[in-house]
């Protein structure tokens, strides 16, 4: 595998803050260089070790702004802004304008190769955080806290189970992303060896066997503190790992997705009323609706990816940066007008998630480097609930969190598992969540639909309107087999203005063409 930039464990941890409880202790800068024989004798240290790991998704870099880069090439970008970029603009949701100079036409083209610097630094980023996890792992041991108070001892077997939920996440994406790859555990020797091989079908055995091993070891559903996962988000991730079964190892699993998200639904989450409000700078108050997210922080979580990326991006054209929270648009990501097509109207007044910019805007988009072509939604923004600023304004850094995983998508994901054929629920309960979330999209019954307009063609386009630019819609239009062929086709589909179809192959990204010379075991995805 690439060689990854390994710094001590504290000069990666202790300028960070992830956690509201102990944001002030992981924003100091260390004296000293810290080994992990000393980083690990005290439960603060394993503590801020693991703030790490949920850093990793959030932040590129060890100092401000993503400065001290983890990793180098496109991975400076951070795991977040790659992850949209590879779910999203490839698809019928976003387009981007600075694609030649950023690389990204390849992704926004389906038309990547092996050397493609984006799909690359998704896997690299991917590896880190299992490298991170593995090394927590090693270390955490019981063992090694036995001098600990029984007290300490629980918290930090719950942080083991959270580290390897982490890791089973970053897998998902793996086996999501590119199928058969490298596999490494804190089992495995440190220093020089071959990652072994995984097919598909075993990296989603073991990811099964992970999260049903954790489950019970993660805190109840809503006991842990925000930005951590509690066993809901466990849950949640086995019901989209079922959902997605099909594809992954060509067997349906819609009854376990179904058993999976009935687990979170009854678990005491409910939809925040205000669909707006779940991607706003005081989001992190919307623990009712999320599960999980990547969270950020203008002052102590700085980076130019994540969430600063997806409420900057979008301001183009007339847009008025300061109206979104932020000191500057970067004129990046608009919208292909087929998923414009979704909505019945533009302006947000029937369904509010769909408040399009139209100003100064063609729908039509003839060249995607100009940025008055096609139209923008903003759906991150740097404002709170109550209209102010997030904290960094000044420096145009923001607060919004990423909502990784909510209760809306698992009622879309419950209700697609009944009418795919799973048992264990009923179309009666399915409709009841659909109408749940387009009631509060339409802020009264208007939009509710009937029994007979629940097909799996509406699901696919509910699940646009609401999870759009969630990082979802690679991952769905391939389930629904529309991402790549004939069978859907949008603007720039293949790199043609009106569309084409594009080949199968594009259904995984390639692996990086370093590991495959440097990895004698791994096997290159079919067409590439």
């Amino acid at each position: 595998m690439k060689k990854i930039k390994l710094l001590y464990i504290s000069m990666m941890v202790m300028t960070l803050g992830l956690f509201s409880s102990c944001l002030d202790d992981l924003n100091q800068i260390p004296r000293i260089e810290e080994t992990s024989e000393t980083v690990y004798s005290t439960p603060e240290g394993i503590r801020q070790v693991l703030a790490k790991l949920y850093a990793s998704l959030a932040i590129a870099g060890q100092e401000k702004g993503d400065a001290n880069t983890d990793l180098g090439g496109q991975t400076y970008r951070g795991y977040m802004r790659i992850y949209f970029n590879l779910q999203e603009l490839p698809t019928d949701e976003a387009i981007y304008t600075w694609g030649g100079g950023d690389a990204l036409n390849n992704v926004q083209f389906m038309s990547w190769n092996s050397s493609d610097e984006w799909t690359g630094a998704m896997y690299y980023r991917i590896y880190y955080t299992v490298a991170l996890c593995n090394e927590f792992l090693r270390n955490a041991t019981d063992s090694r806290i036995s001098g600990f108070s029984e007290a300490d001892k629980e918290e930090i077997r719950k942080y083991r189970a959270e580290a390897r939920f982490l890791r089973s996440l970053v897998y998902y994406h793996a086996l999501d992303f590119y199928g058969n790859v490298p596999f490494v555990t804190e089992a495995d020797p440190v220093g020089a060896f071959f990652p072994p091989r995984k097919t598909r079908a075993e990296l989603f055995d073991y990811i099964e066997s992970e999260l049903k091993d954790i489950e019970t070891q993660l805190p109840e559903p809503l006991q842990n503190e925000f930005g951590r996962v509690s066993r809901a988000a466990a849950w949640s991730l086995l019901a989209k790992l079922y959902l997605n079964a099909k594809v992954y190892i060509g067997t349906d699993k819609n009854t376990e997705c179904i058993t999976y998200a009935s687990k979170v639904i009854a678990g005491g989450y409910s939809l925040e009323p205000i669909y707006a409000n779940l991607f706003k700078a005081d989001n992190n108050l919307r623990t009712n609706e999320i599960i999980y997210p990547i969270q950020a922080d203008g002052q102590k979580i700085t980076t130019w990816g994540s969430t600063t990326y997806m409420v900057s991006g979008p301001i183009v054209g007339a847009m008025v940066a300061s109206d979104y929270g932020v000191q500057s648009g970067w004129g990046s990501i608009r919208t292909r007008k087929e998923f414009v097509g979704l909505f019945n109207d533009v302006t947000g007044k029937t369904d509010k998630r769909g408040a399009f910019f139209t100003e100064g805007q063609t729908l039509d988009i003839d060249d995607p480097t100009i940025q008055t072509q096609g139209y923008s939604i903003v759906k991150f923004v740097n404002k709170t609930s109550t209209g102010q600023n997030g904290s960094n304004f000044a420096e145009g850094l923001v607060d919004t969190d990423f909502p990784m995983i909510r209760l809306a998508d698992v009622y879309l994901m419950y209700a697609e598992a009944v009418v795919r054929g799973g048992t264990g629920g009923s179309k009666a309960q399915a409709l009841d969540y659909i109408n749940l979330i387009r009631k509060r999209a339409y802020g009264n019954d208007s939009g509710n639909i009937t029994s007979d307009d629940l097909t799996l063609n509406f699901i696919l386009a509910e699940r646009g309107r609401e999870l759009f630019w969630e990082c979802t819609r690679r991952t769905d239009l391939i389930r629904f087999g529309k991402f790549t062929g004939s069978s859907y086709i949008w603007q720039w589909k293949g790199g043609v203005r009106d569309g084409k179809a594009t080949d199968n192959k594009y259904n995984l990204f390639p692996l990086p063409v370093a590991d495959l010379a440097a990895n004698p075991n791994l096997i290159q995805n079919e067409g590439y």
